[in-house]
């Protein structure tokens, strides 16, 4: 797909409506752009963690930059009308495998988990984190939508395992770093 942005404002958009891919006008309160507007703030976040890499993390950059070209996939598919296309689907089994394989090796040499993780460690643990939490939302985004229009189900599966793949990438952020997990603290004894 080849295409010029010559001029950002069109005004079209002024009567709180939007286009979808394909021309169908919708609102912009809609739950298929609530979806694709949290696809949007996904890979925003997505980006602000990766411009925090430290070059110990050198690994994850790459992984990450690929993600946010899988995240403008997903939200150009989610900004059209399946009907209107014959092959509607961009994220596919194959995506959401690579996250699983990702998931394994990145958690490896991880220490057993014994307790809920505490969001916390330094800044880029903490925008791993917030990325992590966009991340389900996007996912609850994406099911609401799902229980009302037509949606790729591998999109959800995807979604699902990029949040999973998140959380393995903030404790292997925490090891590259060398910044001890801050784990929840269940005593109701804490003190104030």
């Amino acid at each position: 797909m080849s295409f010029k942005i010559n001029r950002v404002y069109t005004r079209s958009g002024d009567d709180g409506s939007t286009a979808l891919i394909g021309g169908t006008r919708v609102s912009k309160a809609s739950l298929r752009v609530e979806a694709y507007g949290e696809v949007d703030e996904l890979n925003a976040v997505l980006g602000l963690a990766l411009a925090s890499f430290s070059p110990k993390l050198a690994d994850l950059q790459k992984i990450f930059s690929t993600l946010q070209q899988e995240l403008f996939d997903l939200g150009a598919e989610l900004a059209r009308i399946p009907a209107a296309s014959n092959n509607p689907w961009v994220i596919v089994q194959a995506h959401t495998k690579r996250l699983e394989g990702l998931c394994d090796s990145l958690g490896k040499g991880l220490p057993e988990l014994t307790s809920f993780i505490i969001p916390a460690g330094n800044e880029t643990i903490a925008r791993l984190h917030v990325a992590r939490t966009v991340c389900r939302r996007t996912e609850r985004r994406l099911t609401s939508l799902a229980s009302e229009e037509t949606v790729n189900p591998e999109a959800l599966k995807y979604i699902n395992r990029l949040s999973d793949f998140l959380f393995v990438a903030t404790r292997y952020a925490h090891q590259q770093e060398g910044i001890a997990e801050v784990l929840w603290d269940q005593t109701p004894e804490r003190s104030t």
